[in-house]
């Protein structure tokens, strides 16, 4: 089945359009529909399987963190760096 053919099924652009949203696209909506899952737990190679895909690396293109997903991470790496670390544990390293 083609995206014509869906499209035209679905009535996507009438629906679109009566929504004011005539800028969404149906693959937009997977790009979505895949970062919620991965931001709720969905591991990335059932997104692979739910997606399609042949390959992880063409799922984790579809995953787009967040800004809040971004500032979490980087509040973990300060307090990782910061965590005081004793002679005979873990240390920090340059690489």
């Amino acid at each position: 089945m083609s995206t014509a053919v869906l499209r035209d099924a679905t009535h996507w652009d009438a629906a679109v359009t009566k929504l004011g949203h005539e800028h969404l696209r149906r693959h937009g909506l997977r790009h979505t529909g895949l970062t919620w899952m991965a931001d709720a737990g969905v591991p990335v190679h059932v997104l692979r399987k739910i997606a399609g895909h042949g390959s992880l690396t063409t799922t984790q293109r579809y995953r787009h963190p967040d800004r809040q997903s971004i500032t979490d991470a980087g509040t973990a790496l300060s307090a990782h760096l910061k965590a005081r670390r004793s002679p005979n544990g873990p240390q920090l390293r340059a690489v």
